[in-house]
């Protein structure tokens, strides 16, 4: 009769989550034993890096990835960096070893007491299987609530399960499949639209959701058959629409009264693949202005149900393009072409002007460079120079959790190894996921890691200004060189002066990791 740990083995591999990223303790190492040889074993130095690798990883794949964490203080460790994959709905397994049964309840050292309610309510599933033979079921469940939730789930499985017999029904599980789907019924589709065609001035609001279901390219038709203007939802983590094209407005702010003063004069607004919506900054006002409707579809079902103003429809954004595309007219005329970029604002002295930095990308990158961005004071200056569009362009720490920016920069190039791939990391935040840099090392990930470092935490100052506290400790950080660091972890690394300098050193093509340091002027974020 096969083992606990052979059904498993054999369950993950029909499901193809053989690339494991983990940073393991002893409670981990007999789930780890006898890996098959089509398994990938990811390390990484500390559990924020692993979960922001696999976070990167999983977004670009499209796919859940299993992530390999030791039992309370690692799962502790990770929780941080597993705010950004809930928020960017990524569809994590996290596994975390555990004691031997006999000793969970003594409580002896490395027992996780409780250990589902240590991640709730951050995940959208947890448990601890009741008895081993039941490993191979949970772990499945585990597998299929990512997948349908769209969110990172969480098994506890205390150590001693994984050589124990499996049990004559084990391999049951080794043959399901879950699937779902959420086209809208007859009723609904007439409904909405409806609604849409009724409208006279429509707005379009996309959330991240729909890059991360390819449905980037059919977001631009339907855009260009409704002829309103565009919209991203607050809080962006993946870009839905490129950023250059005539409708596209920008990021919506995070703030109450700023969002409804950018809906005046619409009749409709429709929300697609967003929650209504992730506010950040307490600017109180109307949800919506006097006269206006907002129609939101969404595949996150509490999504729908926690926002506090107008109708949700729970279905697949894709299913409800297609029908909107199908029932509006072509347009009457083509679309305006892209609005080109403005002149880069340069800096005085020695250091440069984000914008001169961001324009360099550019213009020295190929069109289809995937940019995982983590340097917030320099947000303004980013959307004036960028032209991404690309679907998969854009990634952003989806809770604003920094540390997502350097692994899930690693991610998206082990996903992606035959896209380039650049991580613009400010170095506030660099700090925060630095020893992904060795994975790169030891992974040969062909990435380009763009240093931005002005000194400081950019974005709090700017936050002490609007929360009237401009003397606020601790906001320096001087006299880092993240050149020596990277060398020490065995990336190569090149301080570069000059805008000259910067776009030759980014017209090279290097197939290993390399991080290029840029000294910059402080910018706010808007």
């Amino acid at each position: 009769m096969p083992s606990v740990r052979r059904v498993s083995h054999l369950f993950l591999e029909r499901q193809g989550l053989t690339t494991v990223f983990g940073n393991p303790g002893s409670n981990e190492l007999p789930f780890l034993a006898d890996l098959p040889d089509g398994f990938r074993y990811v390390l990484g130095l500390h559990e924020g890096a692993v979960v922001g690798m696999a976070d990167g990883y999983a977004q670009a794949t499209g796919r859940p990835v299993l992530v390999n964490l030791h039992a309370a203080s690692g799962s502790g460790n990770a929780m941080g960096a597993l705010t950004n994959a809930v928020a960017s709905r990524t569809p994590l397994v996290v596994m975390a070893g555990q004691q031997v049964r006999p000793a969970v309840g003594p409580e002896a050292n490395l027992a996780s007491v409780d250990a589902p309610s240590l991640m709730k309510p951050l995940v959208g599933w947890a448990a601890e299987p009741a008895c081993a033979q039941d490993v191979p079921r949970a772990l499945a469940q585990a597998v299929f609530e990512a997948r349908l939730q769209r969110r990172p789930t969480y098994l506890s499985v205390p150590y001693d399960d994984w050589s124990a017999e499996a049990g004559d029904n084990s391999l049951a599980v080794l043959d399901r499949r879950v699937r779902r789907a959420s086209v809208p019924d007859a009723e609904q589709s007439r409904w909405l639209a409806e609604q849409v065609t009724a409208a006279r001035r429509p707005a379009l609001v996309l959330g991240g959701d729909i890059d991360s279901a390819g449905l980037f390219d059919e977001a631009v038709r339907l855009a260009e058959r409704l002829g309103g203007p565009v919209w991203a939802a607050p809080s962006q983590f993946r870009l839905p629409f490129p950023n250059r094209h005539p409708l596209f407005r920008g990021v919506l702010p995070a703030g109450i009264a700023p969002v409804s003063q950018a809906f005046e004069g619409h009749d409709l607004v429709l929300v697609l693949g967003a929650p209504v919506f992730r506010y950040h900054e307490h600017l109180p006002g109307r949800y919506l202005p006097e006269g206006t409707r907002l129609i939101q579809v969404t595949e996150d079902a509490p999504a729908a149900a926690r926002a506090p103003m107008g109708e949700a429809l729970v279905a697949d954004p894709g299913a409800v393009i297609d029908l909107l595309v199908k029932v509006l007219d072509a347009p009457s005329a083509p679309a305006d072409p892209y609005r080109p970029a403005p002149a880069p604002l340069t800096a005085e002295g020695p250091v440069l002007h984000p914008e001169e930095v961001f324009a360099a990308l550019r213009d020295e990158l190929p069109e289809d460079t995937a940019y995982v961005v983590e340097s917030t004071s320099t947000n303004s200056s980013w959307w004036r120079q960028m032209d991404l569009r690309r679907p998969g362009s854009y990634y952003f720490p989806a809770a604003g959790g920094l540390g997502f920016g350097l692994p899930g920069a690693v991610g998206v190039a082990m996903a992606q190894p035959d896209r380039p791939v650049v991580g613009v990391i400010g170095d506030g935040s660099a700090n925060y996921g630095i020893t992904a840099l060795w994975t790169a090392a030891r992974q040969c990930v062909p990435l380009t890691v763009v240093l931005l470092r002005n000194g400081t935490y950019g974005a709090l100052r700017w936050f002490g200004g609007l929360l009237g506290v401009p003397d606020a400790p601790g906001l320096d950080i001087p006299g880092m060189d993240f050149t020596r660091i990277a060398e020490g972890y065995g990336v190569r690394a090149r301080h570069v002066g000059g805008v000259d300098e910067l776009r030759a050193v980014l017209a090279e093509r290097p197939d290993h990791p390399r991080l290029v340091q840029v000294d910059t002027a402080l910018t706010t974020p808007s």
